[in-house]
């Protein structure tokens, strides 16, 4: 019999196992995948983008934001870094915050931690899928494909609904729903998004990468990002988009479609952006506008821009005459207009938002507050954070405070 049973050998439960295991205690850990890990393998491109320098609570969300708060508390870049020299991976710093191990590898965090395991007598059984979770007196018996297992303490480590061909599932959602728990809807988040512009408007632009300053307006005010922006056949992609996609998902929750503002030229200001025009017109000049933007914008992104303000078959000389069409045009290239209604769903999505209500679970021990000995960590729970190691990070804490308190 197990002290501690184990559900997903991702992030969040090899940590709690290994953490559990150091301290003298049985740890099984059941997977459904064929191997553990798998998310992880996927993640910075494989590079395993593994936390982030600066993991200020107001770069994670949650509808219980106080939980994001004290969770996080005591717990720095810092003591991750010494986990992961614990098991004897380095790491290093990059742009942004962002932390690597010092491998590039995603692959080195998985075995390293894998070895752990296999070093402490955690047992791991892969290809095994959990049927059933009952409480009985003191302890929880586990029914899965290979027969079952009971333990006081149960770890719920499954991961959300985010990326599904990498194994992401809603199982553990549903057990803790089982067991009295309850739930805030997810939506898709860090994810590609999708346009009701007519397919040939969208065709034109494809395959353009322009690095922009994005927003929406929201009840709460203007949400900005910056970064590249990918144009394709379905909608809109790019670093930035991935940043601002879960506020547009939350917008969407409550409309059908928003109008998302793209600044194709932030480095320049609208005046300069005007000015630098102005010296380029010819006022007798009959040479298409559309061939005399090509001079400063992709020539894909043209037409849009032109067919928006009407002036697609004017020449440079007619607007050298209409200071205010050119005026139009700075306006636009400064303000794109790209209707938003929807994303390319959980397959697409880096993490998915929701999960168990943290009002329900202690943050300072990850344990559920309505069943003692039931605890639960990473993306599980309704917490989510921004790109850039954010999520990995909250994921390693929810495994060192879980571990500790089992």
């Amino acid at each position: 019999m197990a002290d501690v049973i184990v559900i997903g050998a991702g992030a969040s439960g090899l940590v709690t196992a290994i953490v559990t295991a150091r301290r003298g205690k049985k740890v099984l850990i059941l997977e459904k995948n064929n191997k553990v890990g798998k998310k992880l393998l996927a993640t910075g491109n494989g590079k395993c983008n593994i936390t982030n320098q600066k993991p200020n609570s107001n770069r994670f969300y949650s509808q219980n934001p106080s939980f994001i708060t004290e969770s996080l508390d005591g717990y720095s870049y810092q003591s991750i870094k010494q986990f992961f020299k614990s098991i004897g991976l380095e790491l290093i710093e990059a742009k942004e915050g962002k932390v690597f191990p010092m491998s590039l590898q995603a692959s080195s965090v998985v075995e390293l931690l894998l070895c752990e395991c296999e070093q402490l007598g955690v047992k791991i059984l892969c290809e095994t899928e959990v049927t059933n979770i009952s409480k009985q007196n003191n302890s929880y018996e586990v029914k899965h494909t290979k027969g079952k297992a009971i333990a006081p303490s149960l770890v719920i480590a499954t991961g959300h609904i985010s990326a599904p061909q990498l194994g992401g599932v809603d199982d553990g959602v549903n057990f803790a729903k089982r067991l009295g728990h309850t739930l805030v809807k997810p939506f898709p988040s860090l994810v590609q998004l999708t346009s009701s512009h007519k397919e040939s408007y969208l065709k034109q632009m494809a395959g353009v990468k322009v690095e922009s300053r994005v927003s929406i307006e929201t009840a709460k005010g203007t949400i900005e990002k910056q970064g590249d922006v990918l144009f394709t056949t379905y909608g809109i992609s790019g670093l930035a988009i991935l940043d601002i996609s879960r506020f547009i998902m939350e917008e969407l929750s409550k409309k059908k479609s928003i109008m998302l503002i793209i600044d194709l030229m932030p480095k320049m200001s609208h005046g300069q952006l005007l000015a630098l025009m102005k010296k380029s017109l010819v006022k007798k000049s009959s040479k298409p506008l559309k061939v005399w933007m090509q001079g400063f914008i992709n020539k894909k992104l043209i037409l849009p821009i032109l067919e928006a303000l009407k002036l697609q078959n004017e020449t440079v000389g007619s607007i050298a005459s209409n200071m205010q069409e050119l005026e139009k045009i700075v306006a636009k290239i400064k303000a794109f207009e790209f209707t938003v209604n929807g994303s390319r769903g959980y397959k697409g999505a880096e993490v998915a938002t929701g999960g168990i209500n943290t009002k329900e679970v202690n943050p300072k021990t990850m344990e559920s507050k309505l069943n003692k000995g039931l605890y639960f960590t990473g993306e599980v729970l309704d917490v989510d954070g921004d790109r850039g190691g954010f999520n990995l990070h909250f994921a390693w804490v929810c495994g060192l405070r879980a571990g500790e308190a089992i």
